[in-house]
């Protein structure tokens, strides 16, 4: 199940624009956020801003790079509910 990635900017009220949604078999699944220089370490990483369906997360996790967000994300698709 391949992931299609749309580049996109959400107003998230901090400096946290650079976004992605995320696709599969047409149907969003999640929404991607790129943290900005103003989280100190974490600059630069993915952080899971929505999930929908099994993507959904109580604890959404933050992500070092975007294969590990899509790895994720593609194993919490075929869990089946």
């Amino acid at each position: 199940m391949p992931l299609h990635l749309q580049p996109v900017q959400v107003a998230t009220g901090s400096l946290d624009t650079e976004s992605l949604l995320v696709f599969s078999d047409g149907f969003l699944v999640a929404v991607l956020v790129r943290l900005s220089d103003d989280h100190g370490e974490a600059t630069g990483m993915w952080f899971l801003e929505a999930g929908f369906g099994p993507v959904d997360h109580p604890h959404p996790p933050t992500f070092a790079g975007l294969d590990d967000a899509q790895g994720w994300i593609e194993k919490r698709l075929t869990i089946k509910t």
